[in-house]
């Protein structure tokens, strides 16, 4: 009882955090007074307790520096013209007809390029939405393809900070998961650029009949829908000459394109994150310098404090990054360790360790970490302490071996990174939706976000109950060599009682 009134405690205050709209560090900070004084009610030592929680946080150093560097980077492809140039020559494409697939394909692009799905969001997803709202397409299939693209590549982006913040907590190769989210993520998106195609024929169709774009999206989006065109329409036109609003700003020089370039090939090339991250800064160095003509002075304030343009046009789509942007996901990343630490230390988690292994027993690992990673969401309110928290309670369903450790990061990275935009008071998702001004509605038309844990799921039955039928003929055809009978763990925990293990 006691684990889970702290438990819900520090949820209700990571709740009213939210809710009231205040940074959530506060109140992850409130959750290490609750899980210290936890520990000390059950006469942990507060010494332990606080060395546990510090060598946590010095093992994530490895992912904060790379963070820094996606700081860096993110503000420096804003001034050298890197993000305007790729965003002015996409946007080209857009039809009335296929705005919504070509939004999700474009909002992908971008995502996976910068890593980032509130950066893509700000920059290619307010464009796409703008644009498309102007062609009268349906708000909540818009917004569903923007947010569903901007996580394409927040999940599987080389310079991505969850795909980095699982490979830290897993251990395992970047480019080797990486791999293994291509082949998931594969049937996924096929499936939702059909359903945006098909959502777009809809509405073609409705247009040829003579209702119109406009009569079809308000038929399908009445209420919070219209309030979301209305929002979004004073600005449509005001940057509809998207390449004309960049060139004021910038010189659109294709050597704007090489620092993005360097990223796609290094990455190819399997070259270590941190050096990909760095040959990239140095090319946005010299763009910046040599090409955008900036002072030196300005460029290393612009590393601190993010880019931040003179017009106001440009300033709302591209304004951000620097180091200081990423201090947030830095303290909660570092926050978040110190939890593990004192999880570690207490054994305060371990009975509901103890029943997801019993859930993975029943169902899988995948299927568990699924299950989990969708509580964890809907508590943690944000992707972050979300992959934490699922990797710490889930840690039991794999082993310490490569091939193990491989299995939790692919795991992970289809479930808690795309699950917690999926949750409405997740700022993971309501960031996004409240950037390009589109209504909450919108999660349901996400299609990538539910079909890519769903497909997990289907396919780790079905390999499951493939798995079972051939033991079971394998047994009916050598009695000799049926596996032994072994207790359930749940009757088995029942009929011997609960007994944590001691240590880690």
């Amino acid at each position: 009882m006691l684990e889970a009134g702290t438990m819900l405690l520090f949820c209700a205050v990571l709740f009213a955090s939210v809710a009231l709209g205040w940074s959530i560090i506060p109140a992850l900070f409130v959750g290490v007074l609750l899980f210290m004084g936890y520990g000390l009610v059950r006469r942990c030592s507060l010494r332990a307790m606080a060395s546990r929680a510090a060598g946590s946080v010095r093992s994530a150093g490895t992912v904060v520096v790379a963070f820094v560097l996606i700081g860096v980077l993110t503000s420096l492809w804003r001034a050298s013209g890197t993000i305007a140039f790729i965003v002015a020559h996409s946007t080209a494409v857009i039809h009335a007809a296929m705005v919504i697939p070509l939004s999700f394909l474009l909002c992908s692009a971008m995502s996976v390029l910068v890593g980032s799905s509130f950066a893509s969001a700000a920059t290619m997803g307010t464009i796409c939405m703008s644009l498309g709202l102007s062609m009268q397409a349906n708000p909540v299939m818009l917004g569903g393809a923007i947010l569903a693209g901007v996580y394409v590549g927040d999940r599987c982006s080389p310079v991505s900070t969850s795909a980095l913040l699982v490979k830290q907590l897993t251990h395992t190769n970047l480019f080797n998961t990486i791999a293994r989210m291509l082949r998931t993520g594969a049937v996924p998106f096929v499936l939702s650029c059909v359903v945006y195609v098909a959502a777009a024929v809809v509405e073609w169709l409705c247009a040829s009949g003579g209702s119109g774009f406009g009569a079809a999206s308000a038929a399908a989006t009445a209420g919070s829908a219209g309030s979301a065109r209305a929002a979004v329409s004073t600005n449509a036109s005001s940057i509809t000459d998207i390449g004309g609003l960049f060139s004021s700003a910038f010189d659109l020089h294709w050597l704007t394109l090489v620092p993005a370039l360097l990223v796609i090939v290094l990455a190819l090339l399997r070259v270590d994150v941190r050096l990909l991250m760095l040959a990239s800064i140095a090319a946005s160095v010299a763009v910046c310098v040599g090409v955008q003509h900036m002072e030196w002075a300005e460029l290393l304030r612009l590393l601190i404090f993010g880019y931040h343009a003179q017009n106001p046009q440009v300033a709302a789509l591209l304004d951000g990054g620097g180091i200081l942007s990423m201090l947030t996901v830095m303290a909660t990343v570092c926050i978040s360790s110190a939890y593990a630490g004192i999880f570690a230390e207490t054994r305060m988690l371990a009975r509901l360790q103890q029943v997801i292994e019993m859930l993975g027993h029943r169902i899988g690992a995948c299927g568990a970490t699924m299950i989990t990673a969708t509580c964890a969401a809907a508590l943690a309110c944000n992707q972050t302490l979300t992959i934490m928290l699922t990797h710490q309670l889930c840690g039991g369903l794999y082993g310490d071996d490569e091939s193990e450790r491989s299995a939790q990061a692919i795991d992970l990275e289809d479930s808690a990174v795309v699950i917690a935009p999926l949750i409405p008071w997740s700022i993971a998702g309501a960031v996004p939706l409240a950037t390009i001004n589109a209504p909450t509605l919108s999660l349901a038309a996400a299609t990538f976000l539910y079909l890519l844990p769903l497909s997990r799921m289907l396919a780790s039955a079905v390999r499951r109950r493939s798995g079972f039928r051939t033991r079971h003929r394998s047994q009916n055809q050598n009695p000799g060599l049926a596996i032994p009978h072994r207790p359930k763990p749940m009757l088995h925990m029942f009929a011997h009682g609960f007994h944590p293990k001691s240590g880690d």
